[in-house]
């Protein structure tokens, strides 16, 4: 279903361009031990209106509705930017959006996580998001809002920053954990 769509867009030598960015965002998301255990073994679904590969500099460029489907994860932006090192591996993601989108379901027993902002910057080796502009992160009825937010997969930890050029803070919703014994 999705090859099919793909080639409506592009042709088939240009098809043939973007299995190497899949190649790569699937090793990405196979370095990935905060995710379902499933999902690196599901298959990786790109959408887009369009496809930029710059293979001397590592870069490949989607814009246009992007959206970037493996497992329970998903992944959209107006543009996503993703940034190979010298050994080809994917180091770097950057989706830019109004708003950038990104969900993934940590483990079986949590709720999926959600991220937004107008700019999502993911660091693969370090599993460390940046979300910036209008910043969200939300666990089921938790979450952090403000300006920026480090959410640190690896550790599951989040930091909020406010905006220091306005008044906004940051805000937080944390529900009381109801799996405490009493």
């Amino acid at each position: 279903m999705y090859p099919q769509r793909l080639t409506k867009f592009f042709s088939i030598q240009s098809f043939h361009l973007l299995t190497l960015p899949a190649l790569l965002i699937s090793s990405l998301f196979a370095s990935q031990v905060s995710a379902l255990p499933t999902d690196r073994e599901e298959p990786i679904y790109v959408e887009a209106d369009a496809a930029s590969i710059d293979d001397a500099k590592g870069i490949t460029v989607y814009t246009g509705s992007v959206k970037i489907t493996q497992g329970s994860m998903i992944l959209k932006g107006d543009r996503v930017e993703l940034y190979r090192d010298d050994a080809g591996d994917i180091n770097q993601i950057i989706s830019l959006g109004k708003p950038a989108h990104f969900q993934q379901q940590p483990q079986l027993d949590q709720k999926v996580t959600y991220a937004t902002g107008n700019k999502l910057d993911y660091t693969v080796s370090s599993q460390f998001l940046v979300i910036s502009d209008n910043a969200k992160v939300t666990q089921g009825a938790d979450s952090f809002t403000g300006a920026k937010i480090n959410y640190d997969m690896a550790n599951a930890k989040v930091k909020a920053f406010s905006d220091s050029g306005s008044n906004k803070r940051v805000q937080m919703v944390l529900q009381p954990r109801s799996d405490k014994k009493k």
